[in-house]
């Protein structure tokens, strides 16, 4: 299955939840990371549930300190 992270594509072996594939690229779950799937923000509190299809596009924003 494939999907595109950030405009990158990624392939998966069967659907998998939000939570799952930020495991996979070692993003801790902390606060300052947002997801959203097609343009659409996915609740923290979805991750888990959150399952995956096939071309979906998934944005990953993580917030940064400057100054």
């Amino acid at each position: 299955m494939k999907i595109f992270i950030n405009n990158q594509p990624e392939e998966l072996q069967l659907p998998q939840s939000v939570a799952h594939v930020l495991n996979r690229l070692q993003l801790p779950h902390t606060r300052g990371i947002a997801i959203a799937v097609n343009n659409q923000i996915v609740p923290k509190i979805q991750w888990e549930a959150h399952q995956l299809r096939e071309n979906d596009k998934v944005t990953v924003i993580r917030a940064t300190q400057g100054g």
